[in-house]
């Protein structure tokens, strides 16, 4: 199994809503708020290469939206999905699968494209199965009021019509090293990949734990629909971490690719962090 990190772009969020009720004097020190108290954060995807799989984890926000949306999110950075794949020698006509970890539009807002014309929209992915599963899928297609800004129809229901859509159920193994953990706090089934490289066992994190900075049990986003399940699963996934030597990968932190778990005699601590080349 290679995995390679594609860097998708950096967009902006509110910092307060990305730390929830950590004051601000405590999580500034972690991802510095500009004057508009929004901060930077990475859209950091994965790519999995397995004798003829390969696999993409999530795609980033896409760039098929209107100016009003993008002024919202401050998208920026030199990265994009398509660059970042052929920096790795790929392209999208080369991906096999796409696993959407949930259909937050910062997720899965590369999944479709405008058609040349812009007479309407197709899969980025044309030879690509796309993964997801079923209370998700219809936990997004009919969104609560609160969730709703979150779940674009462009984003979703092209890949449904393309036929490429597929359903994949907890623990289940998409193939020999990965497989799937779904939690619940942040979203309804969103899905977390396990990954076992042989030398090494990996969690891609998304939501879950978006950064390093959310590794602390109380840090748990404001967007998160029920928090205290995410705490829950916090606690249980930290433990088992700590205890497997697991490793995670975060989707979201703005300068952290990966970081070890370390149990000590206050709980399970953030280690060291370090990029993912470092595994390799």
């Amino acid at each position: 199994m290679k995995l390679y990190t594609i860097d998708t772009g950096l967009f902006k969020l509110d910092g307060g809503a990305m730390f929830g009720v950590v004051p601000k004097s405590l999580w500034n020190k972690v991802n510095p708020a500009d004057d508009n108290n929004m901060c930077n954060w990475a859209m950091r995807c994965l790519l999995v290469e397995s004798g003829n799989r390969l696999v993409l984890i999530d795609n980033g926000l896409g760039d098929k939206q209107d100016d009003k949306f993008f002024s919202h999110y401050f998208l920026n950075g030199d990265d994009s999905l398509g660059k970042s794949l052929r920096k790795h020698g790929f392209s999208e006509d080369d991906i096999t699968d796409v696993f959407l970890t949930h259909l937050h539009f910062d997720h899965c807002g590369g999944s479709v494209k405008w058609k040349k014309d812009r007479s309407g929209y197709e899969v980025t992915f044309k030879n690509a199965t796309y993964w997801s599963n079923e209370r998700h899928w219809e936990w997004a297609t009919h969104p609560n009021a609160r969730e709703k800004a979150s779940f674009l129809k462009e984003n979703i229901l092209p890949v449904q019509e393309s036929g490429q859509l597929k359903f994949i159920k907890d623990r289940e193994e998409l193939f020999e090293g990965f497989s799937v953990r779904e939690v619940n706090g942040h979203t309804e089934a969103m899905m977390l990949p396990l990954l076992q490289t042989g030398k090494h066992s990996i969690l891609y994190c998304a939501d879950l734990v978006p950064s390093m900075g959310h590794v602390p049990l109380p840090w748990i986003m404001a967007y998160d629909m029920r928090p205290l399940v995410t705490l829950e699963e916090k606690t249980i996934l930290l433990e088992e971490a700590a205890a497997n030597n697991t490793i995670f990968y975060f989707e979201h932190d703005l300068k952290t690719e990966c970081c070890s778990l370390v149990k000590t005699d206050r709980g399970v601590k953030a280690g060291p962090a370090f990029p993912l080349t470092e595994l390799l």
